[in-house]
């Protein structure tokens, strides 16, 4: 296929409502598609750019809420992405928290494993752990609740 046809697909491709535009001539074949925005993670704080195998890489939770239930009040810590949950280092490290356990913001309460990439997961809020929904090894989901803090404690004078 010469550049000149493939100009001319490309043109019609942003010109319509196409997302994926396939042409075969013969045993020549080409295949155009419409980029699609990528979601955006503000969360991340700092990325390490080398090719290790496994880099850690410290994620504050930007899902936490307040969570109002009738039996319970209290901060959900929510996954910020698809992963596997891990509540300890490494399989002989004691967990980072457990129930009854005190965090201060910038506590590291678990890690989150994506594609080789080892995530911090940080408290944002202090409080004590009143619930652990997941252990080590199990999937979680964007969103899905991870632990729920009591006894928030502020930093604002006006508390």
């Amino acid at each position: 296929m010469d550049l000149r046809k493939i100009k001319k697909l490309i043109e019609l491709l942003e010109e319509s409502a196409l997302t994926e535009l396939e042409i075969q001539e013969g045993e020549e074949s080409i295949r155009l598609s419409r980029a699609q925005p990528l979601p955006t993670i503000s969360s991340l704080t700092s990325v390490d750019t080398t090719t290790a195998p496994a880099t850690t890489i410290g994620v504050t939770a930007p899902t936490m809420a307040i969570a109002s239930t009738e039996s319970h009040a209290g901060i959900t810590v929510a996954s910020p992405m698809v992963g596997t949950f891990f509540a300890a280092p490494d399989a002989g490290s004691p967990p980072y928290i457990e129930v009854g356990s005190a965090v201060s913001p910038g506590d590291t309460l678990c890690i989150i494993e994506a594609m080789k990439i080892f995530n911090h997961v940080e408290a944002e809020y202090g409080g004590r752990i009143a619930q652990i929904f997941k252990q080590s090894g199990d999937p979680v989901e964007f969103g899905e609740a991870l632990f729920l803090i009591d006894e928030i404690q502020t930093d604002s004078p006006n508390s």
